[in-house]
């Protein structure tokens, strides 16, 4: 398990300045959430994400993303685990036995993130009360005060894939190949389970188009991408104005260069 994490969550704060010449010899992402970077492995990003795309399917708050990720931190270190105490697995570490399903669907973080809400809206005052004792009565945990340590983490991480800090993420993937074609048609299939319908369209280069409501989702939308890039052989993702790409992932978000090619329009995330 800790070979698959850039570093321990639970030191994240002091670790939040990463060298530039680290950034280069390995995949990692950084989430930018109330002026704290916070390092990530590509894995770790791309189930943040996916919680965060879930939550705007089901449209839960913000602070509901927060308590899912205090959740996820302690029982998983932001991981799909296929294992864990007695028969929980997923990255809530769920058990099928306490009536969460089946083990093969629990792996599955839309399925699980799914399962986790719908558990958060029965608490009472999920909203007002402590994160960690949100949490706690969705888990049944051993040790409920145990979220505590990640209550700060888990809302910077929040405002980053929620998308209300704008191009807060960014992930780079050196010595992948850009030269493959992006699997589109997978990565709409991937973004409607996630986030739910999404009004999209192709064009030249190839290019998908995916519209959006407001700036919150299309940065939301965004994190997803480049966290996932390298799954989907995506090369670059293009929104209100400002561009990622493979080749410079590290660098963060800048400003978009048209270089012959039609800008992202309004309301629309472009990816590529």
């Amino acid at each position: 398990m800790a070979a698959a994490l850039v570093v321990t969550v639970g030191v994240l704060t002091t670790l939040k300045h990463v060298a530039p010449t680290l950034l280069l010899v390995s995949s990692g992402c950084t989430a930018e959430g109330n002026g704290q970077a916070i390092p990530l492995a590509p894995g770790q990003a791309g189930i943040a994400s996916t919680i965060a795309g879930v939550a705007r399917h089901d449209a839960m708050p913000r602070r509901a993303v927060t308590v899912a990720y205090a959740a996820a931190l302690q029982e998983s270190k932001l991981q799909n685990l296929h294992y864990g105490d007695r028969d929980s697995v997923g990255i809530f570490q769920q058990r099928p036995s306490q009536g969460w399903g089946p083990a093969r669907r629990l792996e599955d973080p839309v399925y699980a993130t799914t399962r986790f809400f719908a558990a958060l809206v029965t608490v009472p005052g999920y909203l007002h009360i402590p994160v960690y004792r949100a949490a706690q009565d969705v888990q049944h945990s051993a040790d409920g005060a145990a979220y505590s340590q990640y209550q700060q983490t888990a809302a910077d991480l929040a405002r980053a894939f929620t998308g209300s800090s704008p191009r807060a993420v960014w992930c780079w993937y050196p010595g992948v190949p850009s030269i493959r074609a992006a699997r589109l048609t997978a990565v709409a299939r991937e973004l409607t389970k996630t986030f739910g319908p999404l009004a999209e369209h192709r064009s030249g280069d190839p290019v998908l188009a995916v519209h959006v409501t407001s700036a919150r989702d299309g940065w939301a939308l965004a994190a997803w991408l480049v966290s996932h890039a390298s799954a989907y052989a995506i090369r670059d993702v293009r929104y209100d104005g400002y561009q990622w790409t493979t080749t410079s992932g590290n660098k963060g978000w800048t400003r978009e260069r048209a270089r012959g090619r039609t800008p992202a329009p309004p309301g629309s995330v472009l990816l590529g």
